[in-house]
């Protein structure tokens, strides 16, 4: 199961960041794999799954003697099955639609945003809402090697077309898609428990918001000062080699912040000098940069913190390190074999 899925999750990844859109790369084939997923499963099914039952209820029955209860507070939580499924645990139609409809709304929304050009160029007529920002002190004071003065200084601030705020207005449509559903009599949520919500998780955020930040100002000292030149310079000196140690410069960068957004920004300027001196492939190195970080989020401090907070396993973060490091470790050597190999004539056709 977790092969075809991973399969199916490749191909669509690979299809839609190169033809349709790379910012939806990942929902497109998260969707499309659960979908196939659940077609899967219509002609296939996994042995042993009664005993799994079985196993789950002894181990639930333990932890509520211990003195346990599920989140939300509710002490009744039973494992069940198709066969004892009351008329309220039935998968319908319209759950299943609510449960996708967040998912195929982003979907919705990103693709108009970014792609909608019928008539009228949305793209175009949004990006002109930005604002740039010159830093102060900073703009037309910095300088590049040839003695350019650098775009970096002027700061653009897309508050409609941000990522963040599309989310923010998809997540207000659901809430109020949401607060209208009547799923046996019950409106499970209203809108201003919704925006109270948000709120509340903005506020969960800040420390994360600021470390991002922080590493972000980070990268721009150390891309504007040549520091990332130096030490790309320096690497390069590795030749070829260089190819297998690129992706653990991601995994290291994820580990640390967190969030393979920041490792990019620490780290793609430094790849792509190092890649270049070395005579290979910028692109590849600076995509190995971003494999790389995928396998450091499996032991960044951050996510497992929310992992284990998401099964209430919170102070158990060193239990969850423990299980998922040596995958880590494992999955990265596999990704520096592949990333060496496409930089030689072996594997470069998978370039495009």
């Amino acid at each position: 199961m977790a092969l075809f899925t991973g399969v199916v999750f490749s191909v669509f990844q690979f299809l839609c960041s190169n033809y349709f859109s790379y910012e939806l790369t990942d929902i497109v084939a998260s969707l499309v794999a659960m979908a196939a997923a659940v077609a899967f499963l219509r002609f296939w099914h996994p042995g042993g799954g009664e005993q799994a039952a079985e196993r789950m209820r002894g181990e639930l029955a333990a932890a509520k003697a211990s003195g346990w209860t599920p989140a939300g507070g509710g002490g009744d939580a039973e494992i069940g099955s198709a066969a004892t499924d009351t008329a309220g645990d039935t998968l319908t139609p319209s759950r299943a639609w609510m449960a996708l409809f967040p998912y195929v709304l982003v979907i919705v929304i990103f693709g108009f945003v970014n792609l909608w050009t019928l008539g009228v160029n949305v793209p175009e007529v949004l990006a002109r809402t930005s604002i740039e920002i010159p830093w102060p002190w900073l703009h037309d004071s910095l300088l590049d090697a040839n003695g350019e003065r650098l775009s970096s200084t002027v700061y653009n601030f897309e508050w409609l077309i941000s990522p963040g705020t599309l989310l923010l207005i998809s997540g207000l449509i659901v809430a109020a898609v949401y607060s209208r559903f009547d799923d046996n009599g019950r409106y499970p949520l209203s809108m201003g428990e919704a925006v109270k919500e948000i709120w509340t998780t903005a506020r969960r955020m800040t420390s994360a918001a600021l470390t991002i930040l922080a590493v972000l100002a980070l990268a721009y000292v150390m891309n504007n000062s040549g520091q990332t030149v130096s030490i790309g310079t320096w690497l390069a000196a590795t030749g070829a080699f260089f190819a297998f140690l690129s992706p653990v410069l991601g995994w290291i960068g994820t580990a640390v912040t967190g969030s393979d957004t920041s490792a990019n920004a620490l780290f793609a300027r430094l790849q792509e000098t190092a890649g270049a001196a070395a005579g290979l492939d910028p692109k590849l190195m600076i995509a190995a940069n971003t494999g790389g970080g995928v396998m450091g989020k499996l032991i960044s401090p951050q996510n497992l913190a929310i992992a284990a907070a998401a099964v209430n396993m919170s102070g158990q973060e060193s239990v969850l390190l423990r299980k998922v490091f040596g995958w880590s470790v494992a999955l990265l050597a596999a990704l520096c074999i592949i990333v060496f190999l496409q930089s030689t004539p072996v594997l470069s056709w998978m370039l495009p």
